[in-house]
């Protein structure tokens, strides 16, 4: 896809640090700030995702699945205590 061509306004002590970066990369500043731009993007995805899935796994197991997998250990316990090693 071309480039697309456009005008930010940042502070000059940022601009100073892009160009100091994008001469020790010996990219462009556009490649530092499409660099940039993107990894930020992908955060916020993630991000986004995280909460998607912390918001599906946040209840708690229930009363009955807490006895449940209690009564499981028990006797997975007293299963391996008759094993012999």
């Amino acid at each position: 896809m071309p480039g697309v061509k456009t005008a930010i306004s940042i502070d000059e002590e940022l601009l100073i640090k892009v160009n100091r970066l994008s001469n020790d990369l010996h990219v462009s500043r556009s490649k530092v700030f499409t660099l940039a731009v993107q990894d930020y993007l992908k955060k916020q995805e993630n991000k986004s995702l995280l909460a998607q899935l912390n918001e599906v796994y946040e209840d708690f197991p229930s009363e009955e699945e807490r006895g449940i997998s209690k009564a499981m250990q028990i006797k997975h316990n007293k299963m391996v205590e008759q094993e012999l090693w």
